[in-house]
């Protein structure tokens, strides 16, 4: 009957240890993974990486094909596209972004277009101009605005059930008389 540990371990094994510590010419251990086996796992790695991507590629355009063969049809009054819009580039739509490209339009550089709507606000903000100039509306700017809010105070609407003063009858109006 076999011992275990005298299965996986001999006293041969103890004195080849022994006899590398002793040996100058040992550097490194050579039971170490060859640098052919690295390169075969990195390249079967490649590989793999490749066919799933040429998987993934093949099984993408059979469920196109496969979506495409199943549209239901398009009512006749119903415009079609002359164009698949999932390809247009930013170039194409800008074109003629009127005419063919449906709302919504996604932004293409926000930053710019952000920009140039808070530009459009501060004009507003900061000019005269008209609101609607059939009515008589007019547009002021905010700091002017607040000077005359201050001047004059904001306007009051008179309480329900009270007649306002005639300007007759007000002391300002009696020396207009």
């Amino acid at each position: 009957m076999i011992r275990t540990h005298e299965k996986f371990w001999s006293q041969h094994m103890s004195e080849e240890i022994k006899h590398h510590a002793l040996d100058s010419d040992a550097q490194f251990e050579q039971q170490d993974m060859s640098p052919r086996g690295v390169y075969a796992f990195l390249i079967g790695l490649a590989i793999a990486g490749i066919l799933v991507a040429v998987f993934l590629w093949g099984m993408y355009r059979v469920l196109d094909a496969y979506q495409k063969k199943h549209q239901p049809p398009q009512n006749p009054l119903v415009e079609s596209a002359e164009t698949d819009t999932r390809s247009l580039h930013p170039g194409e739509v800008r074109a003629d972004i009127e005419k063919t490209f449906p709302q919504p339009r996604l932004e293409t550089n926000e930053r710019l277009e952000i920009n140039d709507f808070r530009l459009k606000e501060e004009q507003t903000l900061n000019s005269y101009g008209f609101v609607d100039e059939k009515a008589g509306v007019l547009r002021v700017p905010v700091d002017r605005a607040m000077q005359l809010i201050a001047q004059r105070g904001l306007p009051t609407t008179p309480k329900v059930g009270t007649v306002p003063p005639a300007e007759a009858q007000s002391p300002e109006g009696k020396g207009k008389q």
